[in-house]
């Protein structure tokens, strides 16, 4: 090999290098940027309501109140109201993103969703019948908290069951889930159907979604179930990107393909379990933030995911800061807004994709 053979190879080899750098520090700009634009919705978000206050005293009481408990009347407002619903804001759309990001991957399909796999609709159908027949597991004011997440999980059980008979492929696990979305979706409408109208109306309110039941006590376990779920998925980000080239790729490379969607599925659903249990079934966040995310910054689930996270909570929290002002001071349910909001969206991203990026 001569000297000028080197040199191109050498210059090859550093023109690669530096083009990668450049693939990276976007992907890192868009998550920067999804963090900075959670940072101005939310201190927009807290200005917002019959008591104002200006942008830049929410930052300075969130500051202040960090250190001390809230004492004056603005300092009371920011913490114990407006805080807590923002905040439910930001981790249920963190982990409603997620969840759809990883189910898309698992499954490479982009209607892939916690919706389309039925988890949503076992929710419903456990919420409704602690609101209209007030039965459950436990009883006091966890019942609803309780029936919904169980019955959220009970979809994935069956799509487990299911797969044990029938090879755990990603068309068996769809059907699965339509089959279970079906299912939940007409016993919940038959219970509506003999409820009482008061007891139907707020079955209804809970089934669009809301962020008005947030509280400082339903933000803990939340924290805690994100803080547990979403390192296990980074961790599982590797076997992800070497799924989307396909079953027997991966398992070439060494990836036991069924266990990890599987291992994939369960922690997805967990996390949409424990969000939508305290929150109501908030619809299109997992479905949009991932695609919007993907044609940004591409398939790389080392980096999707993080950046689906946080762009679905400034998502949500926007899609929650304009429920509460477009027709104030009526507040219209987050779950009725996304839905509104996405549906065009996720148009409008069809239409204009020009190539296929999964």
């Amino acid at each position: 090999m001569n000297m000028s053979t080197i040199e191109k190879v050498y210059t090859d080899t550093r023109e690669i290098k530096e083009q990668y750098r450049k693939f990276i520090g976007r992907k890192i700009l868009f998550i920067l940027f999804s963090v900075s634009l959670i940072v101005i919705i939310a201190g927009i978000a807290a200005t917002l309501g019959s008591y104002p206050i200006r942008v830049i005293d929410v930052y300075s009481i969130i500051w202040h109140g960090m250190f001390r408990g809230p004492e004056t009347t603005s300092e009371i407002v920011v913490w114990n109201l407006r805080l807590p619903r923002i905040l439910m804001g930001v981790l249920a759309g963190i982990g409603l993103a997620i969840g759809g990001t990883v189910m898309q991957g698992i499954l490479r399909n982009p209607l892939a969703s916690p919706f389309t796999l039925g988890i949503a609709s076992g929710a419903g159908f456990g919420a409704a019948l602690a609101i209209l027949l007030g039965t459950g597991l436990i009883v006091g004011k966890y019942l609803i908290i309780a029936n919904a997440f169980v019955f959220s999980l009970i979809p994935t059980f069956v799509i487990f069951g299911l797969t044990r008979y029938k090879r755990a492929t990603p068309e068996t696990m769809i059907l699965a889930g339509i089959a279970m979305l079906y299912l939940f979706g007409a016993a919940t409408s038959l219970l509506m159907y003999f409820a009482e109208s008061e007891a139907v109306k707020e079955a209804y309110f809970w089934m669009v979604g809301s962020l008005g039941k947030a509280s400082w006590d339903t933000i803990p376990p939340v924290s805690i179930l994100l803080a547990v779920c979403v390192p296990l998925l980074m961790w599982k980000s590797w076997d992800l990107n070497v799924m989307g080239a396909g079953d027997e790729t991966a398992k070439s490379l060494g990836v036991n393909v069924e266990r990890s969607r599987i291992f994939i599925l369960t922690v997805a659903s967990l996390i949409t379990a424990g969000i939508i249990c305290f929150t109501g079934t908030i619809g299109f966040i997992g479905l949009v933030a991932p695609h919007i995310c993907r044609i940004i910054i591409g398939s790389d689930n080392r980096f999707l995911i993080p950046a689906s996270g946080l762009f679905g909570a400034a998502l949500l929290l926007g899609a929650d800061t304009i429920a509460r002002t477009i027709l104030a001071p009526v507040i219209l349910p987050v779950g009725i807004l996304t839905a509104f909001m996405g549906a065009p969206l996720f148009l409008y991203l069809i239409m204009r994709r020009k190539k296929e990026y999964w």
